[in-house]
């Protein structure tokens, strides 16, 4: 769906159609999961989608289409991973099993570890704030510069640079990985 559309429906939405508010979130809603899933913990992604709509739309009605909707929605979910982020900080959730393995084939996972995705994963993760943001907002969840640099809230050659140092630091790391794990 294009951004007209999506922005279209949100102002209808705003308006009580149920209908369109339908067509808002199934527009959205994987791109949306896909960048929380990134921004915070995969096992959390779909409470904190939730949690963006729920934002979203009590806002809507102040929603003043200066951008995207699809931007604006994006921008509400940057600001709830990063409050989950700090609620995590604040108080950190003990592990609740001793059996991993079980634990992570019930999460849906075929083997505890899945190799280079999750070194990737796991290197994104450390990546600066800013930098992580830029790379899954591009990269990841495929937002042009332009409309990574609005969900920021920066300009445009900003992003560009955030995500040339993130790949840079990327492709450093994915070495030094590949060097360490088959020595010499």
């Amino acid at each position: 769906m294009h951004d007209d559309d999506i922005t279209r429906d949100a102002f209808a939405a705003a308006r009580g159609d149920a209908a369109a508010a339908g067509r808002f979130v199934a527009a959205t809603q994987r791109q949306l999961h896909r960048l929380l899933s990134y921004l915070t913990n995969p096992a959390v992604a779909e409470d904190l989608t939730q949690e963006t709509y729920l934002r979203a739309f009590a806002a809507l009605h102040s929603y003043e289409g200066r951008c995207p909707a699809r931007m604006w929605l994006l921008t509400i979910a940057k600001r709830v991973a990063a409050d989950q982020l700090r609620a995590n900080r604040r108080r950190p959730v003990p592990a609740q099993t001793d059996d991993w393995t079980s634990a992570a084939e019930r999460g849906g996972a075929t083997t505890p570890d899945h190799g280079r995705l999750v070194v990737l994963r796991r290197l994104i993760d450390q990546l600066d704030a800013e930098r992580r943001d830029a790379f899954v907002l591009t990269q990841v969840v495929g937002l042009s510069y332009a409309d990574a640099a609005e969900v920021c809230d920066c300009a445009v050659g900003t992003i560009r640079s955030r995500v040339f140092r993130a790949r840079e630091e990327l492709t450093a790391a994915v070495r030094g990985a590949e060097r360490v794990a088959s020595p010499g």
